[in-house]
């Protein structure tokens, strides 16, 4: 395994209680960062601060679809562990099955403002002292969803393209800085999110991915612990694709 050095730097991951974002945060961890797990489940984040005793690991449980809660979560943050040089926003949502003709508006709602607006919120909020700085390193955690579109997963491809050029959008604007943003798009990963959607998406989804299986959450993490490492000065509003030869633009 390779292993960046990441000390003396404090990483934010969203959605770190779990899944990918724990995978992610015990990367980091591994290369002596100190990171802080958001989180809107303080169940999840209790378990996960208990499973990673003894490293350098702050929690904050926020609701990413709030803005004032975002900007509270930077400031206790960095007043914990100092300056935010690296974002990797996992915080998301899968939302229900269903056609776009039958689609709950306000499910439809519900997901985008978790995935897309969640997404929006936390990078504005970080990214402005990583322009202040001249220093920083994000990664959004897109979807093959946003690429491609999933049938009845409407609401999640559409908030998934969003984070996608939404990423796109903040790295040229912050080209010109020492800073990074770039997003990858994993196929599925068996996590708890699968107990949002229905077998039969599930199995739709495994149909597609041409090495015949499901994502493992410690792919995502080996990739992204590049992207957010010094190595990586150069590239910026591009998107990474995990997906198994599901897409390869």
């Amino acid at each position: 395994m390779i292993q960046y050095d990441f000390n003396g730097s404090t990483a934010v991951v969203t959605g770190g209680a779990q899944g990918i974002g724990f995978a992610v945060a015990q990367r980091l961890l591994g290369g002596g960062a100190r990171v802080s797990l958001w989180d809107a489940d303080p169940a999840a984040l209790a378990a996960a601060q208990e499973a990673l005793a003894g490293r350098a690991v702050h929690t904050v449980q926020v609701d990413v679809t709030d803005l004032a809660q975002v900007e509270a979560a930077v400031a206790q943050t960095e007043s914990a562990c100092g300056p935010i040089a690296m974002l990797v926003h996992s915080a998301g949502i899968a939302g229900a099955n269903a056609p776009v003709a039958d689609y709950s508006p306000a499910e439809w709602h519900r997901v985008v403002d978790v995935n897309l607006h969640g997404a929006f919120h936390v990078n504005r909020a970080v990214v402005a002292g990583m322009i202040a700085r001249n220093y920083g390193r994000i990664v959004n955690i897109a979807s093959i969803a946003g690429k491609e579109g999933n049938p009845n997963a409407g609401a999640y491809s559409a908030s998934k393209a969003g984070v996608i050029a939404l990423t796109k959008s903040l790295g040229k604007e912050t080209a010109a800085k020492n800073i990074a943003v770039n997003a990858i798009t994993p196929a599925a990963a068996r996590t708890r999110i699968f107990d949002q959607m229905s077998q039969q998406h599930i199995d739709y989804m495994l149909s597609k991915i041409p090495r015949g299986r499901f994502l493992e959450v410690e792919e995502v993490a080996a990739m992204v612990a590049w992207l957010v490492s010094e190595d990586n000065s150069f590239t910026t509003g591009a998107v990474f694709d995990l997906s198994g030869g599901r897409a390869t633009y």
